[in-house]
């Protein structure tokens, strides 16, 4: 009798396009499907994503026909003991490229290697490696659109199938509901309930609802955080319930059906080449969470400011497309796009918090938060990182949001207290000649704040015209 091999499941949640998984049935032997809660994770899985896990896990489990061998400790302990156990012979797994999670994969790697133990590992998450796009010199690469231009010319290959007719090798597993995953007390995830169904057949059923009816007048649509115009993939691509692959695949099939398509399509890849850019960067440059990609930054004047930090939080600045977005995040885990980079600015120019603040925030209360899209969209607001926009680029939160929301559809959404407010002043309740009662008056003035941001970031660059 073939000795098993372990399959181990990380950011992959999936059967099919696995290629880590289709390798080690192809070995032929029977297979033990593990997830392992690393109590050593750093920095450890924020509250939404633990959410979003508990309910991915028991999907898998449920494609694996109740095989999924949960564990909780730490890997580089766990694996040599289910090998033990078992007299497994190989681990596959596919990669990871947060520097934890590099270093750990590493020290796993050569542990088993000098056990006499194989290991086989795949890329499962990502169209390309982080190292194989480069620059002309043969490094890594710091502006988008040139890296884009070298990746998306790349072949991704086929899809693969999920694997049929999997023989399992049964071993004691954790109880789920022992790892308490899910909040309790208070349980604050009634939103989350609502707004979100993990798991792989959601993220297929997900990808086939937005090609067929939000994928035309993407490319304008996306900016309009009233309207369902995006994807609202994130979660399912960072948990591995879907593959780039195999979203690229659809838009493919997509646009071949519908010519008209093309050009939204295109600024649909656009968005995931970002995510593709956004784990390059990552990849070489491990404390991209709380290291600013250029050096000068490590200088910048910022202030410390809690009752600020505390509004910004609580959606109780005053302004109310800020307000709507952070409201909306708390209550689902998420927040449009475009209302995510509007509150990141005003956190960082208007009220000069360090950007390692929000990032931290975002990753608690995210069901997508993600090392690399995280950390690096902060720092492109900040102006501190790879590709940055411009540091005197603040977006005005009143213009955004009359520009975006100009009916405030998304104001009203999130912000009941403003239901009654004409449109006219939709984004200014203050100038109301009798301001709603319970809605806060705005906690910085725009101007001064903004020219006191345009004052601290050229204290970075004093020579700079603004």
């Amino acid at each position: 009798m073939n000795t098993p091999v372990i399959i181990w499941f990380r950011r992959d949640l999936r059967l099919s396009d696995n290629p880590a998984l289709a390798a080690a049935v192809a070995a032929g032997a029977p297979v033990i499907p593990v997830y392992i809660d690393d109590i050593a994770q750093s920095p450890p899985m924020g509250g939404a994503s633990r959410w979003w896990l508990h309910h991915s896990l028991v999907a898998l489990d449920a494609s694996l026909y109740g095989n999924l061998i949960l564990r909780r400790g730490e890997p580089k302990k766990i694996i040599p003991e289910i090998m033990k156990e078992t007299g497994a012979s190989a681990l596959y797994l596919n990669r990871c490229y947060d520097g934890y999670s590099v270093a750990r994969d590493t020290e796993i790697k050569t542990a088993l290697t000098d056990a006499g133990k194989a290991y086989h590992s795949f890329n499962a998450s990502l169209l390309n490696e982080p190292w194989e796009i480069t620059s002309n010199s043969g490094g890594p690469m710091r502006v988008f659109t040139p890296y884009w231009k070298k990746a998306r010319a790349r072949d991704f290959g086929a899809l693969l199938s999920a694997p049929k007719n999997i023989k399992f090798h049964k071993i004691k597993s954790d109880d789920l509901a022992d790892w308490k995953l899910l909040p309790i007390k208070p349980d604050w995830s009634g939103g989350l309930r609502h707004a979100w169904q993990p798991g792989e057949a959601n993220a297929q059923k997900l990808t086939k609802e937005f090609l067929q009816d939000d994928l035309q007048g993407y490319a304008d649509g996306r900016n309009i955080p009233g309207r369902d115009h995006t994807s609202r993939l994130s979660p399912h691509l960072h948990f591995g319930e879907i593959s780039p692959r195999q979203i690229f695949h659809a838009v493919d099939i997509a646009t071949a059906q519908n010519h008209a398509l093309a050009s939204d399509a295109e600024n649909f890849r656009y968005e995931i080449g970002w995510r593709e850019f956004s784990y390059h960067l990552l990849f070489h440059n491990p404390d991209l969470a709380t290291k600013p990609l250029q050096p000068k930054f490590a200088q910048f004047p910022w202030l410390q400011n809690k009752k600020h930090f505390l509004a910004w939080r609580r959606g109780q600045t005053g302004f109310p497309i800020i307000d709507a977005g952070m409201r909306e995040l708390w209550t689902t885990g998420y927040m449009h796009n475009r209302v995510r980079m509007i509150v990141a600015s005003f956190l960082i120019k208007n009220l000069l918090l360090p950007w390692q603040k929000g990032e931290r925030w975002f990753w608690d209360t995210l069901v997508d938060a993600d090392h690399a899209n995280n950390a690096a969209s902060w720092q492109w607001v900040a102006g501190c990182g790879a590709d940055a926009a411009p540091y005197y680029r603040i977006f005005n939160p009143v213009l955004q949001g009359e520009k975006f929301d100009p009916h405030g559809e998304y104001v009203r959404r999130w912000v009941p207290e403003l239901a009654d407010v004409p449109d006219k002043f939709i984004h200014q309740p203050w100038l109301l000649p009798q301001p709603p009662e319970h809605y806060p008056a705005p906690i910085i003035e725009l101007k001064t704040s903004r020219d006191r941001a345009l004052r601290a970031y050229k204290t970075l660059n004093p020579g700079d015209e603004i």
